[in-house]
C-alpha cells in the first residue's frame, strides 16, 4: 500500500481488535506474548512499522525505551499522541534511520511479507541489534493468499542468524475473534 493509503487507514486501524488493544483480553494476550519472547526491560526496542503506536505502549508500560518508524506521517502522528515517551521517526521500515548496534530488540508486526527485498531488510534490521539481541517477527500467511508462511519466514532468519524459533498464533484472545490463516511469531538472535 501507498503512504497516501495507510495515511488514510490510521484513523480507524486502531478499531481491529489486534491492532487497538483495546480489549483487556487481547492486551493481556500480547502483553504476555512480548514479554515471554524479548529480553527482558528495560531493554531498548526498535519497533518498525509501528503503525499508531499500540505496541509501543504497551512496551513503554513495561519499562522499555521504544523508537517507532513507520512512513505513514499519519500513523506516527497518532503514535506520538499515545506515546508521548516514545520516540518515533516517519521513515521506511526498510531502511530505518536508527544507530546500529544500539537495540537489544526489534520488533515487526506485519511488516517483513510486504518489504520489496525481505532479505535486504532483515540483514539491515540485525544491523540494529546489539550482541545477543533479538529479531521479533509477528508474521502471517493471510486468507487473502498474501503474506509469508512461517517456513518463508524461517528461512530469511536463517540467512541472518542460526537459530529461529516459530510459535504458532492462532489462538482467538491474540485477534480478538477465530482465525483460519497462518499467524505465527518467529524469533531469531544477533550472534
Amino acid at each position: 500500500m501507498s503512504r497516501d493509503a495507510w495515511d488514510q487507514e490510521a484513523a480507524t486501524f486502531d478499531d481491529e481488535p489486534d491492532h487497538g488493544l483495546a480489549s483487556p483480553e487481547v492486551r493481556s494476550a500480547w502483553r504476555d506474548l512480548l514479554l515471554s519472547v524479548l529480553p527482558a526491560a528495560p531493554g531498548r526496542v526498535a519497533d518498525l512499522g509501528c503503525g499508531t503506536g499500540t505496541l509501543a505502549r504497551l512496551l513503554v508500560d513495561e519499562g522499555y525505551a521504544v523508537d517507532g518508524v513507520d512512513f505513514s506521517p499519519e500513523m506516527i502522528a497518532r503514535a506520538r499522541t499515545k506515546v508521548p515517551e516514545a520516540r518515533f521517526v516517519t521513515a521506511d521500515a526498510a531502511t530505518p534511520p536508527l544507530d546500529a548496534g544500539q537495540y537489544d530488540a526489534v520488533l515487526c508486526r506485519h511488516v517483513l511479507w510486504a518489504m520489496e527485498d525481505p532479505a535486504a531488510a532483515l540483514a539491515r534490521w540485525f544491523d540494529l541489534l546489539k550482541p545477543g539481541g533479538a529479531a521479533v517477527l509477528v508474521e502471517g500467511r493471510w486468507s487473502t493468499d498474501v503474506g509469508l508462511t512461517a517456513a518463508q519466514t524461517e528461512q530469511l532468519l536463517l540467512t541472518v542468524s542460526t537459530e529461529v524459533q516459530v510459535i504458532p498464533l492462532s489462538r482467538p484472545d491474540y485477534w480478538g475473534k477465530d482465525i483460519t490463516d497462518e499467524r505465527y511469531l518467529a524469533k531469531a538472535y544477533r550472534v
